[in-house]
């Protein structure tokens, strides 16, 4: 049974920093594409950074990009999302997944093609 578990959410200042991390259990993470993603209320769920199976490929959403970064530690069996400089509009619930059968070097874009979801954590940037 595969497991994703997010930690490190919560209340950050803006300009602040938290890093997300997601532990994986039933599931290699450098054997898929992952994923971070992203809700805030009364909005869709939208990508906001993705790391393919090789490890060498990123995607960063416009709205993140200079600011957060991800990554994996094989050994930890955990991808991790570092968050820099938030702002009040990062504030979202976030989520990670797992697409099992990306290709070695995609960073896939769409929520459909993950296979695996973590619960959520929340993170609330204030003003």
């Amino acid at each position: 049974q595969v497991q994703l578990v997010e930690s490190g959410g919560g209340l950050v200042q803006a300009g602040g920093s938290l890093r997300l991390s997601c532990a994986a259990s039933g599931h290699t993470v450098s054997l898929s594409a992952m994923g971070w993603f992203r809700q805030a209320p009364g909005k869709e769920r939208d990508l906001v950074a993705a790391l393919s199976w090789s490890g060498t490929s990123t995607y960063y959403a416009d709205s993140v990009k200079g600011r957060f970064a991800i990554s994996r530690d094989n050994a930890k069996n955990t991808v991790y999302l570092q968050m820099n400089s938030l702002k009040p509009e990062d504030t979202a619930v976030y989520y990670c997944a797992a697409d099992v059968s990306a290709s070695y070097y995609d960073t896939p874009r769409r929520e459909h093609e993950y296979d695996y979801w973590g619960q959520g954590t929340q993170v609330t940037v204030s003003s």
